[in-house]
């Protein structure tokens, strides 16, 4: 029984000496001072800051109120040092006091911040997965898991490396480690396929804490995102003019996510159906004059492009002819002719009759030598 008695005391004692600074004035112009006057402990580290009294102050009541730890006095009573060898309060906040000689206490409070960093930072889309479409919108939520405390911590959203808007933080007052879910709102568009979102929190405790703020991130979520077909080739002209035998090519490329797929409509009579890219006809004729549609499609959406093509005779290919004409009737009429010059049409008896006249002797008149 008696130890019973001697423990209950004790207990009355020390909650007496946690009790009697109460009614504490903040404002006294002579105060103690911490030092340092403010500490950011992570959960479950050792901590410690000593409370000096003023030199005007009286000594007779001179302590640190607190609720973990303990004190340890210097031997002149000016001095009191607190220590906590493992933090695990989430809520401490000691106070260093000294009795005035009219009996008003007056007090000093520790700023004390424990922390705690998340279990787990992730990124997710809000209702949503698989492929993201273009210019739709959704919902980018990041997820911090018990972290404390949560006001100090700024989330941000990131694509890749660029961040998306302003950093997010907590109205959350609470101390003890907290879950709490932010979210950003994004359209993404063709230029973010393949995009890789995450977020990052970081814990930003101030100068007194660790620098630089301790950060956490997620994994990457790498988006897909479909689109419909854009058009790669060069708007065809209001009209494509070409001569016969020409070469037309058409070219209707695009790209979308899905592959897209082509088909050519409206096509003049004898062009046969395509669903290929580009359009091709070797030597055009008359026939092929017309209007040609080419239509690109993924489940996405349909891109249509349109070619008015013109096809005029071509008068140069005649009169080429004729002229290989002309000439080649010219030709085989001198050689008719020139052949004809050459071999000539003899008869045997005249060629016998012109020999025996060149082999004659012309005769010398008498008496004229």
């Amino acid at each position: 029984m008696f130890s019973r008695y001697v423990l209950v005391i004790v207990s009355l004692v020390d909650l007496l000496s946690d009790f009697h600074v109460s009614c504490c004035d903040y404002n006294c112009a002579n105060k103690t001072v911490f030092t340092p006057p403010r500490l950011v402990v992570k959960h479950g580290d050792r901590t410690s800051s000593t409370c000096s009294l003023c030199p005007s102050c009286p000594k007779d009541i001179f302590d640190v109120e607190k609720s973990v730890g303990y004190n340890v006095k210097n031997e002149s009573n000016i001095t009191v040092t607190w220590t906590v060898e493992k933090m695990m309060e989430w809520k401490t906040t000691p106070k260093c006091y000294y009795t005035r000689t009219d009996g008003v206490q007056c007090c000093t409070r520790l700023n004390i911040t424990v922390y705690k960093l998340p279990d787990l930072v992730s990124v997710s889309l809000l209702n949503h997965s698989g492929p993201l479409l273009e210019s739709r919108n959704y919902t980018l939520l990041c997820e911090v898991q018990l972290v404390a405390p949560i006001s100090n911590v700024n989330v941000t959203f990131l694509r890749g490396h660029t961040e998306l808007g302003q950093k997010w933080n907590s109205n959350n007052l609470q101390k003890e480690p907290v879950t709490e879910v932010f979210s950003l709102g994004i359209s993404p568009t063709k230029e973010d396929d393949g995009a890789q979102y995450w977020c990052r929190a970081e814990l930003e405790l101030g100068p007194d804490g660790p620098q630089p703020p301790p950060m956490v991130r997620s994994e990457n979520v790498n988006a897909t995102v479909h689109y419909k077909p854009r058009q790669l080739a060069p708007s065809p002209p209001d009209l494509i003019t070409l001569t016969q035998g020409d070469r037309l090519e058409l070219n209707c490329t695009a790209e979308g996510n899905p592959s897209p797929s082509y088909t050519w409509t409206s096509l003049p009579d004898g062009v046969p159906p395509s669903s290929s890219n580009v359009l091709t006809i070797e030597s055009v004729a008359s026939g092929h004059e017309g209007q040609y549609t080419c239509s690109v499609s993924n489940y996405v959406g349909t891109n249509t492009v349109m070619f008015k093509v013109a096809v005029k005779p071509n008068i140069i290919l005649p009169i080429v002819l004729a002229v290989v004409v002309f000439i080649a009737c010219l030709m085989g009429g001198i050689f008719y002719f020139y052949r004809q010059g050459r071999i000539g049409n003899y008869n045997l008896k005249d060629v016998f009759r012109l020999h025996q006249q060149h082999e004659a002797v012309p005769t010398v008149e008498c008496g004229k030598v």
